[in-house]
């Protein structure tokens, strides 16, 4: 007879102890109940059976028993200042000791504390409890505990290992450290310059900081650098990377690379001739086409790679990739892999290890040499524009971008599979502006893989995005509580919420940040729980306010004193059109024509009208427009209002400030509009080159007209 499912009550229990909510608030008010047959699914995803009765009981027992199976805790994460009694399971009659080794190295034993849990039967084997007394004053880092447990018929302890993390409880604010006050927001790939090979990239960084520092601004906030895919074409969006913990050599800057000043007049050549080539190529191409431009650059940039380097300068390589270790070493393989084979491997190199991959490594240790070096280039011009950045007056400097997620078939779940759940991708469940929800066909990490790593994909993804850079914007800092995971083959309204350890996920975050002496920013738009903000806030990580959204239930914009003091406040953001199209009204032609409104469009029209008429009456209110303004008063007046506001940080759009009407990115469309393929230009669409912000006339006016505005309310 065949084993029946579980009955409600069961999976309901063994879901929620897996961290799986089993109903969640729908955007229509609705307590919605999800689905036995999802949670099954999500649950296998985490590798939880639970297809029938007795799998699911069996899954439970397993679930109880779990810290009791294992002689220290598989990753213990606490906040600084915290005394903790650490549970160690060993056969009962054994004697153990622990020992705690300092991340600098220093061991000490520590002490046994009382503990009276009674002996449980373990899978038929009589197991105690006992307990250890952390002390309270460890200092922060990654320390380890070491268990000595020893038996009367053993000649020697069985050793147990396990990290134990000490994390900070609050970050630094802006304003604590001095660097609190307004930046400019961009997309580096939109901003290019004469010498750009048809991409903004590390010295168009420098450019624009300079810019922006020598008229008094603390940062520069931009899209995400991380890796793309290294041949074929090259994804667009830099939410969806193949790893989050390299950066995309497309930024690099080939004329900055120091070889190529001493290289011979033929091999400097055919650098100039590619860089020359990709130029005139951008020149003919009304949008920006990553492509050909990294074509020409890889080739340029293997020519610079042949190069002799100093000594100084091969031993700065060789400490590059043994402090990157061998996370670096698998991503550069995976390039190489994927520049030999193309987007589908051979099964025989389905992770690094196996015995075929191992040989394959060796054969491809010239290009795993090529792609590990590029890596090191444009960490050093990072590092270049980030001091740069300082130099010009910055308090913050570059102020980088985390992506959520990564591509199912990027480096990131080739390296490291075990890290991410199978059979699931993250997304949105339903909301007023995606009713269907949202697929953003990203795997997600599995919470308990995570713990068994130690966080180590987290911690080394934080390290590297903060190395050069004063700050870090969280995409969707609800990942780090929970994620909607949408099983393979489900709608994207036909998923579950899946907790994540937040005080853990968190804290490693803040411990990586606090080392780079760097400021997090979460992106917390949208339906986000009151009590997430509240812990954000304790711990020191500030939030994220758009003008354009902060309206009351009554659909008012909220008065600047209504605003967050502890957020980065901005007029828009990337996922909206610049506002000389907002306010036209255009985003809702463009919506009409790509076949995204879910409404009449003259209803949407209207809704459009009366929101524009709402945001220039609280303009009027406090005096920062007349009856009939420009476009360009009210984009400034915009500005001024949200200077109103006790927000630490503020932001300044660069599309705004030269009137670009095109938007980044259009939510909803994939080929059918040109996603993060738009150059910067100005309202005739003529491209604004980073030599003209200078001297543009509607950013310098709004640009003054803030600061003038700032100066007066922080006065």
């Amino acid at each position: 007879m065949t084993d029946l499912a579980p009955n409600r009550e069961l999976l309901a229990k063994l879901a929620d102890s897996c961290g799986i909510a089993t109903d969640y608030w729908a955007f229509s008010g609705q307590l919605t109940q999800v689905e036995d047959g999802t949670l099954i699914k999500v649950l296998a995803a985490m590798g939880v059976d639970a297809s029938t009765e007795s799998a699911a009981r069996d899954a439970m027992r397993d679930v109880k028993l779990r810290s009791w199976r294992e002689v220290l805790p598989e990753c213990t994460v606490l906040p600084v200042g915290t005394e903790y009694s650490l549970p160690v399971h060993v056969p009962h009659g054994a004697t153990v000791r622990v020992e705690l080794e300092y991340e600098s190295g220093r061991t000490v034993s520590l002490a046994q504390s009382e503990d009276f849990t009674s002996p449980q039967d373990i899978d038929g084997r009589l197991t105690g409890q006992a307990s250890f007394r952390v002390p309270g004053d460890l200092p922060l880092g990654y320390h380890r505990v070491a268990a000595f447990v020893e038996l009367p018929i053993d000649l020697k302890p069985d050793v147990t290992t396990a990290p134990l993390i000490v994390v900070p409880r609050r970050l630094s604010s802006p304003k604590e450290k001095g660097g609190d006050g307004w930046g400019v927001m961009a997309q580096l790939y939109s901003v290019r310059s004469k010498n750009s090979w048809g991409i903004g990239d590390t010295s168009d960084l420098k450019e624009l900081c300079s810019t922006i520092g020598s008229e008094g601004g603390d940062f520069l906030l931009i899209n995400p650098l991380h890796a793309a895919e290294p041949m074929g074409h090259m994804t667009p969006s830099p939410y969806l990377p193949v790893t989050r913990r390299f950066f995309n050599p497309i930024y690099i800057r080939p004329e900055d690379i120091r070889e190529v000043a001493y290289m011979p007049a033929g091999q400097r050549s055919l650098v100039q001739w590619a860089g020359e080539e990709a130029k005139e190529t951008a020149k003919a191409q009304p949008t920006i086409e990553r492509d050909p431009a990294w074509a020409a650059k890889l080739r340029a940039l293997e020519v610079i790679f042949q190069e002799p380097r100093s000594a100084a300068r091969q031993r700065s390589f060789e400490r590059f990739r043994e402090t990157e270790g061998q996370g670096l070493e698998n991503f550069a393989f995976w390039c190489a892999l994927r520049e030999e084979y193309g987007e589908e491997f051979p099964p025989k190199f389905s992770c690094p290890d196996t015995p075929e991959a191992t040989k394959e490594r060796a054969r491809l240790s010239g290009r795993i040499d090529f792609y590990a070096w590029m890596q090191w280039v444009i960490d050093d011009q990072l590092a270049e524009a980030q001091r740069s950045a300082l130099c010009s007056g910055m308090h913050i400097g570059i102020f980088h971008d985390l992506a959520v997620g990564v591509h199912a078939q990027g480096s990131d779940t080739w390296s490291l599979p075990e890290a991410f759940a199978a059979g699931v991708t993250v997304g949105a469940p339903p909301d007023m502006y995606n009713q269907l929800g949202q697929n953003w066909s990203q795997p997600p990490w599995n919470p308990e893989s995570l713990r068994r790593l130690a966080y180590a994909p987290l911690r080394d993804m934080a390290r590297t995005v903060l190395r050069h850079a004063g700050a870090v914007r969280v995409d969707h800092v609800m990942g780090l509580f929970r994620l909607w995971w949408i099983p393979e083959g489900n709608s994207a309204s036909d998923g579950a919420y899946v907790r994540f350890d937040q005080d853990a996920m968190l804290g490693i975050l803040m411990l990586e940040a606090q080392r780079a002496g760097a400021i997090v920013v979460g992106e917390d738009l949208g339906n986000v729980e009151p009590w997430v903000r509240d812990f954000l806030n304790e711990r020191g990580i500030l939030g994220t306010s758009v003008l354009w959204f902060e309206q009351n239930g009554d659909g008012q914009f909220k008065r600047p004193e209504e605003f967050r003091a502890q957020s980065l406040v901005t007029v828009d953001t990337h996922d909206l059109p610049p506002l000389p199209a907002y306010l036209a009204g255009e985003h809702v032609e463009l919506r009409q024509r790509l076949n995204l409104l879910t409404e009449p469009v003259e209803k949407v029209r209207a809704e459009a009208a009366d929101e524009r008429r709402r945001m220039l009456d609280r303009l009027r209110e406090y005096g920062l427009i007349g009856d009939i303004p420009t476009e360009r008063e009210i984009i400034e007046a915009m500005h001024c209002y949200i200077a109103h506001t006790p927000a630490e940080l503020l932001a300044i759009s660069l599309v705004d400030g030269v009137g670009e009407r095109k938007a980044q990115n259009v939510p909803g469309t994939d080929q059918e509009y040109e996603n993060w393929r738009v150059p910067l230009s100005d309202p005739s669409g003529i491209p604004v080159l980073v030599e003209d912000l200078a001297t543009n006339p509607r950013l310098r006016s709004l640009i003054a007209r803030f600061k003038k505005e700032l100066a007066a309310c922080r006065r």
